[in-house]
C-alpha cells in the first residue's frame, strides 16, 4: 500500500476497479487516476499482472479439456466454496 493524495483511489479501490480497466469501462479520467496509482504501487502492479496471466490461462481451458470426473470435482468445490461465503 502507498501514501496517496486526497482524491486518489487507495489499492482497495484498485482491486475492486481491475475488471473495469481491463474491459475499457472507465472514463478517460478514472482510467487517468488508476494507471498514476500503478506508476507508484507496485502491489497494484504486480496484482493487475496476476488478473493479466489468470484471464490469458483460463481463456487456454475449454470445458472439453476436463474429463466429467474433473468437471463434477470442480463444480463440487466451486459450490462448497460459494456456500462458505
Amino acid at each position: 500500500m502507498t501514501a496517496r493524495l486526497p482524491g486518489e483511489p487507495t489499492c482497495r479501490q484498485i482491486v475492486e476497479l481491475v475488471t473495469d480497466y481491463l474491459e475499457g469501462r472507465m472514463t478517460i479520467e478514472d482510467r487517468t487516476r488508476f494507471e498514476h496509482h500503478l506508476v507508484f504501487c507496485e502491489g497494484c502492479r504486480v496484482y493487475l499482472e496476476q488478473m493479466r496471466q489468470t484471464i490469458r490461462a483460463s481463456r487456454a481451458v475449454s470445458e472439453e479439456s476436463f474429463s466429467p470426473d474433473s468437471r463434477e470435482e470442480l463444480v463440487r468445490l466451486f459450490r462448497g466454496w460459494k456456500d462458505k461465503k
